[in-house]
């Protein structure tokens, strides 16, 4: 009779397709409970791979976190650029402002993980999460659908991207629900849309004004 149970064959996996598992995997774990969700350990135990396995791609817990988030807001930029591209009467600033807001409140988890831990503010210059972060803000910016005039468009996209973030975080919280404004969450938003697109015309005017007199 044989005295120990014979050990589970671990899981192989090609070149790269680990790590994209690893990742696959934190994002579902992150989808249940934020970034407190992931665990190394866990991951690669229930990908069936050895505990050592994951540290062959990732040099830390925080590494995947980051590759994890990059992907996130790769998820996000691409369902951003759908809404855009969408024909609608609505402006591209509305479809990506409602866009967000339906991100941020069916995917809390990975919401959270994006915009409510340290990931993105440790994210190196030039890293992967850095580069998919600032896609995320261009296609804002370019969803304003305005001139360039000195910083103009990326200050008001800031803006919005603040006020829609606002909305998502406190609704989670169960803090907001829009009855004492007697308004929508989403009427809010579009509130939102309305007053950025008038504050961004407005700046865009003074400055022309400016220039020109001191021409």
């Amino acid at each position: 009779m044989r005295s120990q149970l014979a050990r589970k064959p671990e899981k192989t996996y090609h070149h790269g397709d680990l790590r994209d598992a690893l990742i696959k995997a934190a994002l579902r774990e992150a989808e249940r409970g934020g970034a407190e969700a992931i665990s190394i350990k866990a991951l690669a135990k229930q990908l069936g791979v050895s505990q050592p396995a994951p540290y062959r791609h990732f040099a830390d817990r925080e590494a995947l976190l980051a590759a994890v988030t990059a992907e996130a807001f790769r998820q996000l930029s691409t369902i951003l650029r759908e809404a855009m591209a969408k024909p609608s009467k609505q402006s591209k600033l509305s479809r990506l402002a409602h866009a967000t807001l339906d991100f941020g409140l069916r995917r809390n988890g990975i919401y959270r993980l994006m915009f409510a831990s340290r990931t993105v503010s440790c994210a190196a210059k030039g890293s992967e999460l850095h580069e998919a972060t600032r896609e995320t803000l261009g296609l804002v910016i370019e969803a304003l659908e305005s001139p360039a005039v000195g910083y103009l468009r990326e200050r008001q996209a800031l803006k919005i991207w603040a006020a829609v973030h606002g909305v998502v975080m406190l609704a989670e919280q169960g803090l907001f629900t829009g009855g004492s404004a007697h308004a929508t969450r989403e009427e809010l938003v579009e509130d939102f849309v309305t007053e950025t697109k008038a504050a961004l015309a407005l700046a865009i005017k003074n400055a022309r004004r400016r220039t020109k007199a001191g021409a």
